[in-house]
């Protein structure tokens, strides 16, 4: 019987994608679950998976071509002869060592099901005991394998830079011309959409890290000890940035023809580099979060932004946004707007710096901060008093735990 394999839902507002790679061919066998292509989307990188074991018999979308939700992208025959021996393949078309050991399946049925990223992991010596499966019908993603090893303790973007080629360059040319990704057409779309739409303006301010730093050092193990993570700094500027969202609600606002829409929720987007591109993945709700469970979800978010595991739903719907090019060692920068944003903090590299204190001249950990704001419905007076608000926050943390 032939089964089709259709390309998936792909979230919110996204209808199309590019077929990024087949990690199968045509006359490969393949177990049901197993994944057999991947897709390009504005937004992320997702898994096309077989809905039965087979024999793949076509494939319809080729490499390069834009596929719909629903449209048939290959078929497979259940009843093809040898079906009883299939063999999970790399996107090299050669079986991996978790298709051939067998002890695998039987360690975690999950693993056999999965894709071959996740068979190369655990064959590798990845634990999966009682690691929760993110995928369809609780199946094991890459990302779930790597997040629990690879969470940061705050935003850590990967060396490569945003804008690499997914194909290797051929420098023995004097130039070569390259098709942009949709990731990176949509981010150049949306940048250049803020750019021609929004009043952009950029206010900054410094601030001294002391107390942060000695919260961390006084805290950190016992931290880490209750909550498995990392004190870092991003868990003390989310929770500065919503407290100055709720001081200067137009902050958390944006513009709808000739309305002002006020957000009554804080969700953060926080800006991460990937291989393929900049992604805004978004610690929804905020405000209700503790600082602990803040830095597990950015951590989470930098592990699989760089595996491709984050889901198109975790990357909208953000109020405001944090971007750090301090990871890059940026001492300053002017950030832009994630329309229809009216707002984003810049957080750049923490440098010891003299300054005064007191009518003293002392050496304090410095940090720079911008922030960009839509001028159309942020006054002068609030975004300067946001930025104060943010660095007061942070210049005595205590404030936040009082609420003053």
């Amino acid at each position: 019987m032939t089964v089709q394999i259709k390309a998936p839902a792909m979230g919110e507002s996204i209808a199309e994608a590019v077929v990024a790679k087949w990690v199968v061919k045509e006359g490969d066998f393949v177990t049901a679950d197993q994944m057999v292509a991947e897709l390009e989307t504005d937004k992320v990188n997702l898994e096309v998976i077989a809905p039965a074991a087979g024999k793949i018999t076509k494939i319809a979308a080729a490499k390069g071509a834009t596929v719909k939700v629903g449209d048939v992208m290959a078929e497979l025959d259940e009843t093809a002869e040898g079906l009883k021996t299939p063999a999970a393949v790399t996107a090299a078309g050669t079986p991996t060592a978790a298709a051939t050991a067998g002890p695998l399946a039987s360690a975690d049925e999950r693993v056999a099901k999965s894709g071959p990223a996740v068979q190369k992991l655990v064959a590798e010596g990845a634990a999966t005991a009682g690691v929760a499966g993110s995928g369809k019908d609780g199946r094991l993603t890459k990302g779930d394998l790597v997040a629990p090893q690879a969470a940061p303790a705050a935003v850590v973007a990967p060396a490569a830079p945003a804008a690499a080629p997914s194909a290797p360059r051929n420098t023995s040319v004097l130039q070569e011309r390259v098709p942009m990704t949709r990731i990176r057409k949509t981010i150049a779309g949306r940048l250049k959409q803020a750019q021609n739409t929004a009043a952009m303006l950029t206010t900054y301010n410094e601030v001294d890290l002391s107390k942060v730093n000695e919260m961390r050092k006084l805290y950190k193990d016992a931290f880490e000890k209750k909550h498995g993570v990392k004190l870092g700094y991003m868990g003390f500027f989310s929770k500065a940035v919503v407290d100055a969202l709720q001081a200067w609600p137009a902050l958390n606002a944006e513009i709808d023809g000739d309305d002002i829409i006020y957000k009554n929720h804080y969700d953060l987007g926080i800006a991460v580099s990937s291989d393929r591109g900049l992604v805004v993945p978004v610690v929804k709700d905020a405000d209700k979060k503790s600082l602990a469970q803040i830095e597990k979800d950015i951590g989470d978010f930098g592990a699989r932004a760089r595996s491709g595991g984050l889901k198109p739903d975790e990357l909208s719907g953000a109020t405001f946004s944090i971007t750090n090019g301090g990871t890059f060692g940026s001492l300053m920068s002017m950030p832009i707007l994630n329309y229809p944003q009216v707002g984003i903090l810049g957080m750049h590299a923490i440098k010891e710096r003299p300054v005064v204190v007191d009518g003293q001249i002392v050496i304090r950990p410095m940090m720079y901060l911008a922030l960009t704001y839509d001028h159309r419905i942020v006054d002068g007076r609030e975004a300067v008093s946001f930025l104060v608000r943010v660095k007061d926050c942070l210049e005595d943390p205590a404030r936040m735990v009082v609420g003053i």
